[in-house]
């Protein structure tokens, strides 16, 4: 074999290593920044989801109460229109 070809070889060897080594070393950051950045973005999404399940239930309660209002209303105005025609 000649040096050339020993030489090309060795190269292209230590070329293909550089290559392979830069490739998993990116990966292994990109991934990392990728898990932070999801982990992130759930803990918005889990805030968030947690802020409008708050909101239903004030809302459920609100409407739950607002027959019982509705119903009380209706007393007041007969009780007012029984006062007024007393008079």
């Amino acid at each position: 074999m000649s040096e050339a070809v020993l030489a090309a070889i060795l190269s292209g060897g230590i070329a293909l290593v550089g290559t392979i080594l830069t490739i998993v070393i990116n990966s292994t950051v990109t991934g990392r920044e990728m898990n932070a950045k999801l982990d992130k973005a759930q803990a918005v999404t889990q805030t968030r989801l947690d802020e409008l399940t708050r909101e239903v239930r004030e809302h459920n309660n609100f409407a739950q109460r607002m027959p019982v209002l509705e119903e009380r209303v209706k007393v007041i105005n007969h009780r007012l229109d029984d006062l007024e025609d007393k008079k």
